[in-house]
């Protein structure tokens, strides 16, 4: 028994991880690394694959998959949100697009046919890689990614016409009226599908499955309701792409939809390198090479049309020109569905073999492309502005209201549009605090501004907007971006600004607290570890551990973790921390019939019993500088005091009353 499948995979799993280890040590995205290995294990190089086909089965699995978990991260809400975009935003592109490349097919002496549907094929932009770019780099739901995904949709939505365009250009016995009123059946049928297993079905249906406590039967029931959508819609006429999506969107809205989403997150991410790589196998090396002035021309055309005309949408839309450009650039490539149309056109002798293998190439070269610039569109975007643009390219037609921010000092500054970021500004408003929020998402800070907080709109990496909001008179700053770049640039030039700032950064993960810590940051918080430490706090309290010993455990965990950099100063300040480290000074406040409240400062021996110095006294508005022995305590006054982490645990423990 020969298992040719098994080998194939074998082969592409190998040369796909050579690859990939050489690309990530230059900081190569994966995606390339798989259109890579597709070239070379493909029929026109090296020919290691027998069976292609499976290889495309596998492929299409992975882009189910892929769009499945963005329906679940995306959730309903958010596409009614974006429905104007998914509309009239893609409508506008994907008009606009396929009637510049109709014209640019002009001085070629093709057809009409074949030059609409040249138009069409170029208009389609890549859903599963632009995707799974936004989704690595957090930026599905940001105001840019809302308006990439809108036109994607639309794009995606617009492949059954297209199917039907594209049997009418080739066969014109076509009923088209038939056709279209079986389409708006179809689509009613969808649309009503959806609302109802979002609202009630599916979410009944998952409760029941959870009910039984067996996670193997909980994933079995997610696979089938991801699959049986996906082969529902191709049996309606759609891809199975946007079925998974639409499976994803019904049950985004599920409490078990997180559950999901995590134990999805390995298969996708193996599948979905099927994908590149099988694209990658269709591109033909000698054609490319023989004809590669004319393929570069049509790379760029295609690049330089497509980025004009995507972002020149995305500006009517009300993006400033940073987001204008970023939309441009993201829907630069031609798509995966262009493969089904021009294969069909290919057929219907629509196009000719030669334009088929001129398509390929500048599709599968665009496409690994694009990894590089998006990348870069934030830089460029950045070296644009320099120039003397007019103010309503860069703001935007539709900018938001100015807001005067009155001169500032000692205030808190929150950077970041995250929900830690708009959890922590909510805080600071209940509690009277003095801050400003930074928000890069025009959607959120307009919904703040006309709540009456004080909000930037803008990208905290430039120093303008960090001066908006009087960076320099804080004296706290909280940084929760979520991109380790971006956060990198911030608390650099937080630093630069402010010297007595203190900035505290959220992160994910523990290996990248060093680098915060070497450019200016106070304190950086691994979201993941604290997570996990505050869980186990829950633990100990349950088992009812004295709150001394709590602290003394959780602080030694953090130095575990963290080591060195346990809430390390690393900021070159002239004062006794920089010399000893591990000393902070902490702020006590002494509850009432607590060990020390009514005590004199020489009866509790606080320096003695915990080692603790013992700085100020805060009684109401009056500060007591230099207590003497014989002050005495008294309940809700705040001691100010020097030690390290385990001398201020002890020295809690004398001020607060346990109940």
């Amino acid at each position: 028994m020969e298992f040719a499948i098994l080998k194939d995979i074998v082969i592409i799993f190998a040369l796909s991880t050579l690859v990939n280890l050489v690309f990530t040590r230059i900081k190569v995205p994966t995606a390339l690394g798989y259109l890579v290995t597709g070239i070379i294990a493909g029929p026109h190089l090296l020919s290691l694959i027998s069976d292609r086909e499976n290889i495309e089965l596998l492929a299409e699995i992975g882009v189910i998959l892929l769009l499945f978990t963005i329906g679940m991260e995306f959730s309903l809400k958010h596409l009614l949100k974006i429905r104007r975009i998914v509309f009239w935003g893609g409508l506008l592109q994907v008009s606009v697009t396929a009637g510049a490349f109709y014209l640019a097919s002009k001085p070629s002496g093709l057809s009409w046919q074949t030059g609409i549907f040249i138009g069409f094929l170029a208009a389609l932009s890549s859903s599963a890689l632009v995707l799974k770019l936004l989704q690595e780099r957090s930026e599905l739901t940001s105001n840019y990614g809302r308006t990439i995904l809108g036109i994607l949709i639309f794009q995606d939505l617009l492949l059954v016409p297209l199917l039907l365009f594209t049997d009418l250009l080739g066969n014109a016995s076509v009923d088209v009226s038939s056709e279209l009123l079986i389409l708006s059946l179809k689509t009613i049928f969808i649309i009503a599908l959806v609302y109802v297993g979002n609202k009630w079905l599916l979410p009944k249906l998952l409760h029941q499955i959870a009910l039984a406590k067996n996670e193997e039967l909980f994933m079995m029931c997610i696979f089938l309701i991801c699959l049986a959508i996906a082969l529902l819609t191709s049996w309606l006429g759609m891809s199975l792409a946007f079925g998974a999506f639409l499976a994803g969107l019904m049950i985004s809205e599920s409490e078990y939809s997180h559950n999901a989403f995590a134990n999805l997150i390995p298969f996708k991410d193996t599948f979905t390198s099927f994908f590149f790589v099988s694209i990658g196998m269709l591109l033909d090396m000698s054609f490319v090479i023989d004809n590669y002035q004319l393929v570069i021309l049509s790379v760029i055309l295609v690049i330089t049309l497509k980025t004009i005309i995507a972002g020149g949408t995305g500006f009517l839309l009300g993006h400033t020109f940073r987001g204008t450009l970023m939309v441009g650039l993201a829907l630069s490539q031609v798509g995966e569905f262009s493969f089904i149309l021009a294969k069909i056109g290919l057929e219907n002798s629509i196009l000719s073999e030669f334009y088929y293998q001129l398509f390929l190439g500048v599709a599968v070269i665009t496409m690994a492309l694009t990894p590089f610039l998006m990348n870069v569109s934030i830089p460029l975007a950045n070296t644009l502005l320099k120039l003397p643009l007019p103010k309503f390219i860069v703001d935007g037609i539709f900018p938001l209201p100015e807001i005067a921010i009155p001169d500032m000092k000692n205030h808190l500054v929150i950077i970041g549009k995250d929900s830690s970021a708009i959890k922590l500004s909510k805080m600071a408003k209940i509690n009277d605090i003095k801050h400003v929020s930074i928000i890069f998402d025009p959607l959120i800070a307009k919904g703040k501004i006309e709540n009456g907080e004080t909000t930037v709109y803008g990208d905290a990496v430039n120093v303008p907007i960090l001066m908006k909001a009087h960076v320099d008179t804080a004296d706290i700053v909280v940084i929760s971006v979520g991109s380790i770049i971006p956060s990198l640039s911030i608390v650099e030039k937080v630093r630069r600004l402010n010297k007595k700032a203190y900035i505290i950064v959220r992160v994910k993960h523990i290996q990248d607290v060093e680098e915060f810590y070497k450019l200016g940051a106070d304190q950086v918080l691994p979201e993941k570890l604290e997570v996990a430490i505050d869980l186990f706090n829950r633990v100990l309290i349950k088992r009812l551990y004295p709150q001394r010993e709590m602290n003394r455990i959780l602080t030694h965990i953090r130095s575990m973790s963290l080591g060195e950099f346990t809430e390390k100063d690393t900021v070159n300040k002239p004062s006794l921390l920089d010399d000893l480290p591990n000393l902070n000074i902490t702020a006590l406040k002494i509850d009432a019939n607590s060990m020390a409240d009514g005590k004199l400062l020489s009866d509790i021996e606080l320096r003695k019993k915990t080692g603790v110095t013992l700085l100020a006294v805060k009684r109401g508005n009056q500060i007591i500088e230099h207590p003497l022995p014989d002050t005495a305590f008294q309940s809700n006054d705040i001691l100010y005091v020097l030690g390290n982490h385990e001398q201020t645990n002890l020295a809690f423990e004398l001020f607060f009353k346990e109940i």
